[in-house]
């Protein structure tokens, strides 16, 4: 971990308040594109306390981009299965959605404490990324033009810092998002759960178990690092400093393990779920996001990666405002993207929790009946185990473009685009978004790109700082047209994934954005269109600066590994 203040600078692009998972993320991707980045963080230290504990494929898919996966990776456990049991232990339902279409598994168990480390770690690799840790924010203005920040350090020296734009990444008490006048609507429930954290793991076993016993409901998940995540339902008779004393804990643990008294214990904390999103994301030059913006009861799991979403879709529009690329207005895209899906997901992770958590036997014998009733129709047992009901986010305004009228049902626009694998014409099998590149691409199947889009249309893919990227199915990927050029990547579809995809989707080319979404498609022929009106929806400047290695400071060799722009 990089000392407690690793520079003092005074002004930034960006600066971050909260050196938590979403505002680390947020700072590696703003390292990435290039743009000068302060996090401020309040604390000492990084926070080390009972935390999330699931990962989905969205996250390590922005940690793809972010060039994170392989620090992340030690601290997972992929394909973490999530099985709900009665009181007498005999399964409800199990989610087992194994691996999705954005080529990672689709549920991970994961220490969060490690990964952030590995985050906070990451931005090392960028001269124009600073973090003070120790710094407290005081106060801000708005001036229009930028951001005045009052800021307090560990000696209580008040610091003056300028930003181009404020992100408050400060957690459900934030003061950035009171500063903004930003309400916070929603519930807190009024039970409470102990979190206990241990080494040694007692149990061994992996995955993750809800047990919704209506004796006290609980939670007992197999971590990596042999560490073991139980969770207890306290009853409102137990008072928060009761839970933690060592009597009761040991009561508690000795439900589900022989000898509570000898577990390796790591942590422990009491807390209440909340289930809030704010009445709005942005206000001028400043914005919120992570449990600054939302809060979820952890049932579902999506608290961490609902805030790594909103990183991945805020980082890329900042760099682009900042670099002059794209006007002021694209960040309300932002909020009309992010608000809607995160109050989806607050809303789906309550209705989870009122499945497992009812101690009146009598509801919680209808429920177990219900369950056994469901799970023995195989297309409601396929709902639970590939988690259907997860709400994937889905963009019907903002920064994409629908050339005719959106149906939810059937449009790939505002939905993540899919990740297989791909063969280049050297023989290496990669994934595709090694190919893509961290920042905008244009694939098109089967068709040179350039013979496609017309003279404005490439002209508007190269301010956009496009790769061009051209799927073949692999008997064509080693033929070359004499007139193609150099500037397209051509891969082979090795998996007949692409394929598919293109065969399920009446379009065959496809604009995907730096957070891997789909920002437009179309059919060959209409692809002008598509990018005239995408300069509209993304804001381009006009006769703003192009993107590309003249803007972003990274270039990306065939090998996938960030290097330097020379």
């Amino acid at each position: 971990m990089p000392a407690p203040s690793r520079s003092a600078a005074r002004s930034a692009d960006v600066v971050i308040v909260g050196a938590g998972p979403t505002g680390l993320a947020l700072a590696n991707l703003l390292g990435l594109y290039g743009v000068r980045t302060l996090v401020l963080e309040a604390e000492g230290e990084l926070f080390d306390f009972p935390r999330g504990v699931s990962i989905d494929d969205e996250s390590l898919r922005t940690f793809q981009t972010a060039r994170l996966t392989d620090a992340v990776l030690p601290h997972t456990v992929p394909h973490h299965l999530l099985r709900f049991v009665n009181g007498s232990g005999r399964l409800l339902a199990e989610v087992d959605p194994g691996e999705g279409d954005f080529g990672w598994p689709r549920r991970n168990g994961f220490i969060q404490p490690l990964v952030d480390r590995a985050m906070l770690t990451g931005l090392d690799r960028f001269p124009h990324v600073d973090v003070l840790f120790s710094h407290r924010l005081t106060g801000f203005t708005d001036r229009g033009e930028d951001v005045l920040l009052s800021v307090t350090d560990a000696d209580g020296e008040e610091l003056a810092i300028r930003a181009g734009h404020l992100v408050g990444c400060d957690g459900g008490r934030s003061t950035v998002r009171k500063s903004i006048g930003a309400a916070f609507e929603g519930t807190t429930e009024p039970t409470r759960w102990l979190v206990v954290d241990v080494r040694n793991d007692p149990l061994g076993t992996p995955n993750a178990y809800l047990g919704c016993d209506p004796r006290r409901p609980y939670v007992s998940i197999g971590l990596p690092h042999g560490i073991r995540r139980f969770e207890f339902l306290l009853r409102p008779s137990e008072t928060d400093e009761q839970a933690v004393e060592p009597a009761h804990l040991h009561r508690m643990l000795g439900s589900l393990i022989p000898h509570p008294e000898r577990v390796d214990l790591i942590r422990k904390r009491v807390y209440t779920h909340h289930a809030r999103v704010a009445s709005v994301f942005r206000k001028g030059r400043v914005l919120i996001a992570g449990d600054a913006a939302h809060l979820m009861p952890v049932w579902q799991g999506q608290g961490f990666n609902s805030g790594i979403r909103d990183a991945a879709n805020l980082a890329w529009k900042l760099a682009a405002v900042t670099h002059g690329m794209s006007h002021e207005g694209l960040l309300d895209t932002y909020d009309a993207e992010r608000r809607g899906h995160a109050a989806a997901m607050v809303d789906v992770s309550n209705k989870i929790g009122k499945v497992i958590s009812p101690t009146n036997r009598l509801v919680a014998g209808a429920r177990d009946a219900l369950a056994a009733g469901l799970t023995a129709f195989p297309r409601a047992k396929r709902y639970l185990a590939e988690m259907r009901y997860k709400p994937m986010p889905y963009y019907r305004h903002g920064a994409v473009v629908h050339l005719t009228e959106p149906d939810p049902r059937a449009t790939v626009v505002g939905r993540l685009f899919i990740q297989p694998q791909v063969a280049s014409r050297e023989g290496e099998r990669l994934p595709l978004d090694e190919v893509l590149g961290p920042w905008f691409s244009i694939v098109t199947w089967a068709n040179d790109p350039r013979s496609i889009l017309g003279p404005q249309g490439l002209e508007t893919a190269e301010r956009l700082g496009a790769r061009l990227v051209e799927v073949r199915p692999m008997s064509q990927l080693h033929w070359k047209a004499p007139e193609q050029t150099g500037d397209v990547t051509v891969v082979g579809d090795v998996t007949g994934r692409l394929k598919k995809w293109f065969d399920d989707h009446p379009v065959s080319v496809v604009v995907v954005r730096p957070d891997r979404f789909v920002a437009g498609a179309s059919i060959a022929q209409r692809a002008p269109q598509l990018l005239a009106d995408l300069s509209q929806a993304v804001r381009l400047t006009p006769g703003g600066p192009h993107a590309g290695p003249s803007v972003l400071p990274f270039a990306l060799p065939t090998d996938g590994a960030l290097a330097p722009a020379e």
